[in-house]
């Protein structure tokens, strides 16, 4: 899918900081191409919940963390912010970390 080369567990360490410092609930991962601000194409793209909380400026604190400590691009797609199509497949295609 998005990320073979990922180690899960390590990844999964990671996700657990960036959801104690931040008001978010990463979901999964979503396929490349699902975030149109990820131009890496190792780059890393989720799908996350937000938390009572969270503005622009922790989202983007979590990507940009989040990607220093995966050593690769990360996007952060909201569920909240999904519209239309996207709304109802994007959750279908979550791959869990």
């Amino acid at each position: 899918m998005n990320a073979p080369d990922v180690n899960r567990s390590i990844l999964r360490m990671h996700i657990a900081t960036i959801e104690a410092k931040y008001p978010l609930k990463i979901l999964g991962l979503l396929p490349r191409g699902s975030a149109g601000h990820v131009f890496d194409p190792n780059g890393l793209e989720f799908l996350a919940e937000k938390k009572p909380g969270l503005d622009l400026f922790d989202l983007a604190g979590a990507e940009v963390d989040l990607s220093d400590l995966v050593g690769r691009q990360v996007g952060i797609v909201l569920k909240s912010g999904l519209k239309g199509r996207e709304a109802d497949e994007f959750p279908r295609l979550v791959e869990p970390v």
